[in-house]
């Protein structure tokens, strides 16, 4: 049964089951640890029930984005997002087990809700009056930056966090799938605007998709993704590879050996690396 925008899914898990993949079946949901972000309390600002996002990516742990709908979206009002996040701050505070970090996630894009800029402004209120020393991090596929709403909200918070799976648009929509008009060069011009105020965050894998193989660690690809790192100067890099069961089937984990040389690639062009393998 899905669970209603307003009210808290009263089960023991934080995510429904969808094959072997699977879907935050709350609002607020966490506090997990991070691979990357430690102590995590989750914020999603899409339904319950379903994914909402402007890429299809192969490897989303949160499975595929649903082409058609039997009806729209419902996603949460900002006021419930709210109410919801005060509750579970409070409570932790309560039980002195304060997050490192808010973290805006869940199932698709975030930066998609009409309301993204409010929100944030509500998220800094609670975090200011509940739990000072947590940051704010916002995980985005780059695709709203055109959005000036959007771009004053991320500028707002601790950690500005876009994707960039490669340095060619041919591979990215290989591997993301845009669901929308997608143009690379658009959206690096985006992120060089932050002037550095934005982390860049990387997925590497390889494998094979629909006849086709996929594999963003050769050298033209790692030559292409330092090339556009470099343009866009941000404040850290973070690569990562699979950590959890995948919608498409065939793609490999790449080692951390190998990850940990990409990243030294990056820190000799002047770079702060964070690796998850």
């Amino acid at each position: 049964m899905p669970v209603k925008t307003n009210s808290i899914n009263q089960v023991s898990t934080f995510y429904l089951e969808f094959m072997s993949t699977f879907l935050f079946d709350q609002i607020i949901f966490g506090p997990v640890k991070s691979r990357r972000l430690g102590i995590s309390l989750g914020v999603n600002l899409l339904p319950t029930d379903s994914k909402v996002c402007s890429f299809d990516c192969i490897y989303c742990e949160c499975g595929w984005t649903p082409r058609k709908r039997a009806q729209k979206a419902v996603l949460p009002t900002r006021e419930i997002v709210r109410q919801k996040m005060e509750e579970k701050l409070a409570e932790m505070v309560e039980s002195n087990e304060l997050p490192d970090v808010i973290t805006f996630a869940g199932n698709g894009e975030p930066t998609l809700h009409p309301e993204f800029e409010g929100i944030i402004d509500d998220t800094i209120e609670l975090r200011d009056r509940l739990t000072p020393k947590a940051r704010i991090a916002v995980l985005s596929n780059a695709t709203m930056l055109h959005k000036p709403a959007v771009v004053r909200a991320l500028l707002k918070v601790e950690d500005n966090i876009q994707k960039l799976d490669s340095g060619f648009e041919e591979t990215i929509r290989k591997i993301d799938c845009p669901a929308t008009h997608f143009k690379l060069n658009d959206v690096v011009e985006n992120l060089k605007s932050f002037n550095g105020k934005v982390i860049i965050q990387t997925m590497f894998l390889r494998g094979n998709f629909k006849g086709e193989i996929i594999d963003n660690t050769t050298e033209a690809e790692l030559a292409a993704w330092l090339k556009l790192v470099a343009e866009i100067k941000p404040s850290q890099v973070m690569i990562y590879t699979i950590d959890r069961d995948t919608p498409a089937s065939g793609l490999e984990k790449i080692k951390l050996d190998e990850l940990e040389l990409i990243a030294t690639r990056a820190r000799a062009i002047g770079f702060e690396v964070q690796v998850s393998g």
